[in-house]
């Protein structure tokens, strides 16, 4: 009989070797070291990391304030194609503070789409940007007679107005007393304009030297400003071209309170009557105590002061003009082909919003705005009176405008109006707008163009009011 058992003998040795190779089939595998060592690095990292992190934090944030210091410190380069200023007096000393002297773009997303607010022309077509021709005006009206002492004394009823009731309605020797029903007059309009329009008497104040007048006697395109009562510092116009540099007068109208107080803080006029790139035209005996209405004067009343001026820029004292003026008449009136730009209101389009907001902020008396109020709603002004789609309520800081008869009479109704009423011209500039009804190519342009055109400081003290 067969076994089929087989039988393998193994010695002591192989025994051994053949444990030792099952052993060696069973043994786990080893962990690579390199990997190991990675880890071991990750670990040591976020160990540093989470020990230094204050510190690590602290760095980008002290280079980010170092860089800020530098850069505020640093002075703005001009836009290119435009020259730096080149003084004809005493240089005024720049300062870094605020908006002073900046020149960079301001814009705004239309459409999706970021643009400047203000489109001026390239710098080298600025360089070549003349004025106009002289063009018949196609307007109705075509001449303007303004109302003096010569003419006929002013009698309401069968009573000659009395020096008191001129003082109460604060009407004067310098304005002259329109009487309700001249008022009413001024508005109807005909070839040849017959309207006050201030400088009503040789004695009625506002008086500047000859030399004075005869300087603005030869301007064409005038840029002016004012501070009465010491209330402003003087801000040099910048980004103009050389061709503007030619054929524009800079003309700030100061009282001897404002002299004085710009002379204690070292701005002197010098012998050419000029600090910087300004005219300096002291006005002596102004005809109001309100410093604020004095102040209207050269607002709207430049074609009185500049007689053969074609075009002029009205900016107030509290900010600095920083555009080209023949670039800046060639955006807001040629190209649009207006005859006055100002700057719509940036809160309210409603006249009577904004009386509520003057009397609110305490900028008016209660009584005299309800009595403006009441004249103007009694002659029918709607409560939201719009202008061409747009806001009709102007903030009246920069306005820009050809002297043409129909425009210097729309200047002269509004500024009887501030007079009558009261000093804050943005209530009565709808009304007269929409009283002369035959002035339409007007550009109320945005708050931004306005913020374009201007850097604004804000009123650097109070005006000090007249004391005689």
């Amino acid at each position: 009989m067969f076994n089929n058992s087989v039988t393998i003998s193994v010695s002591d040795n192989d025994s051994d070797d053949l444990a030792g190779k099952m052993r060696v089939r069973v043994r786990r595998k080893r962990k690579k070291s390199g990997f190991r060592g990675r880890n071991e690095l990750a670990q040591r990292f976020l160990r540093k990391l989470l020990r230094w992190w204050p510190f690590l934090l602290f760095l980008p944030a002290a280079g980010l304030l170092v860089f800020e210091a530098s850069r505020i410190g640093r002075k703005p380069s001009p836009d290119p194609g435009l020259v730096s200023q080149k003084n004809s007096g005493p240089v005024v000393e720049n300062k870094s503070e605020g908006n002073l002297n900046r020149l960079d773009p301001t814009t705004r997303v239309v459409r999706g789409v970021r643009e400047r607010c203000l489109k001026l022309l390239p710098p080298e077509e600025l360089q070549h940007l003349d004025i106009p021709t002289d063009k018949e005006p196609s307007n109705p009206v075509k001449r303007m007679a303004y109302i003096s002492e010569n003419d006929t004394p002013y009698i309401e009823g069968n009573i000659t107005l009395s020096q008191q009731h001129m003082e109460a309605t604060r009407f004067n020797l310098f304005t002259g007393n329109q009487t309700l029903e001249q008022r009413e007059k001024s508005f109807k309009v005909s070839e040849t304009a017959s309207v006050h329009c201030g400088f009503y008497s040789k004695s009625g104040g506002f008086t500047i030297s000859d030399e004075d007048k005869n300087y603005l006697q030869t301007c064409k395109v005038a840029v002016s400003t004012c501070a009465f009562g010491g209330g402003d510092d003087l801000y040099q116009p910048i980004g103009m071209s050389e061709e503007s540099l030619k054929k524009v007068c800079y003309v700030a109208f100061w009282d001897e309170i404002t002299l004085a107080a710009q002379e204690a803080e070292g701005r002197r006029i010098g012998e050419n009557q000029f600090i910087g790139k300004w005219r300096i035209v002291i006005v002596r005996n102004l005809p109001f105590r309100d410093q604020r209405l004095n102040g209207k004067i050269p607002k709207m009343l430049s074609h009185r002061l500049f007689p053969h001026a074609r075009y002029s820029i009205w900016v107030d004292s509290k900010s600095q003009f920083r555009r080209d003026p023949l670039g800046v008449l060639e955006a807001l009136l040629w190209r649009p082909n207006s005859v006055l730009a100002i700057s719509e209101h940036g809160a309210r389009s409603s006249v009577y919003d904004e009386a509520k907001a003057v009397v609110k902020k305490n900028k008016a008396i209660p009584e005299e705005v309800e009595v403006q109020l009441s004249q103007y709603h009694q002659d029918g002004l709607p409560e939201d009176k719009r202008f061409n789609g747009k806001k009709a309520l102007a903030e009246a800081s920069v306005i820009i405008r050809e002297h043409t008869p129909l425009t210097n009479l729309f200047m002269c109704l509004w500024f009887n109006e501030v007079v009558r009423f009261t000093s804050r011209d943005q209530l009565s500039f709808p009304y007269v707008l929409w009283r002369l009804k035959v002035l339409k190519n007007i550009n109320i342009f945005p708050v931004c163009t306005r913020k374009d055109l201007v850097n604004s400081m804000g009123h650097i003290r109070k005006a000090k009011p007249l004391t005689n």
